[in-house]
């Protein structure tokens, strides 16, 4: 299980171990076009094609992409269709490559309300990657930071009923045990494209001291030479963790 940075320093480098992405920004990239949204869905799939090989090649070991969040189902029913439809092909599609590439691929968030066909198709790209350990691929999907946690507490209590009734003996490594990725490390960088700055509900509990880095590009432009500039951005970062600029400087 992955160290909690609110109880350790964990180790870090110029380049994150981990980032994490909200690919914002494909609509409003297909409506200044004069594009269907979908249209820029469709695109879309290649900025993540690019920013799995840029991070393989970055050295970085884990990368997590929202691609379908709990709320997004609020979003007419044709764009959704659309999402689904593209979710498949795409593992149809890509899983060949990512094998190749050494890629694990995971996905991670309530899969139940998924057709039948997509959920197997998860399942077989998943047993068919899982020997690989070049980079770690997660996809949220049907993913929210507040489901994510709340399930975490049913599966922890499911695990250790007695918790109920003693609920001073519950910790952080009790509770981050049961959260959707208890095998990666908290992100080091958070990367938001399209101009918005929020997190929207990604990953809340992980992000406790994530670098945060918000960039106007919509992400069908985003490219390697944008990722560079974003992981350029955090190797000048002070990564405190609540010390002190002078502790931080002893330590090294």
């Amino acid at each position: 299980m992955a160290t909690s940075s609110t109880l350790a320093v964990p180790q870090t480098s110029g380049v994150p171990r981990h980032i994490a992405i909200i690919m914002d920004g494909n609509g409003r990239w297909a409506t200044r076009r004069h594009l269907p949204r979908t249209a820029g869905h469709i695109k879309g799939v290649q900025a993540v094609r690019r920013t799995v090989e840029a991070c393989g090649r970055l050295g970085v070991r884990y990368l997590t992409l929202f691609a379908f969040s709990s709320e997004n189902w609020r979003r007419p029913a044709d764009e959704v269709s659309l999402l689904m439809r593209l979710f498949v092909k795409s593992l149809e599609r890509e899983v060949v490559k990512l094998e190749k590439q050494g890629v694990r691929l995971r996905v991670v968030g309530d899969l139940s309300p998924f057709e039948p066909r997509l959920q197997e198709l998860i399942h077989q790209a998943e047993a068919r990657t899982e020997h690989n350990d070049q980079l770690n691929l997660s996809i949220a999907a049907n993913y929210g930071g507040r489901w994510d946690v709340l399930q975490a507490m049913r599966g922890m209590l499911r695990a250790n009923p007695g918790l109920a009734e003693h609920p001073e003996h519950i910790d952080e490594d009790a509770l981050s045990a049961h959260l959707s990725m208890p095998w990666a490390p908290e992100p080091d960088l958070f990367i938001r494209t399209g101009g918005e700055q929020r997190v929207s509900n990604f990953l809340i509990w992980q992000l406790a001291y994530t670098e945060l880095y918000f960039t106007d590009t919509y992400w069908p432009d985003f490219d390697r030479a944008c990722l560079e500039e974003a992981v350029a951005w955090y190797g000048g970062r002070e990564r405190r963790f609540g010390r002190t600029s002078a502790q931080v400087l002893a330590a090294r």
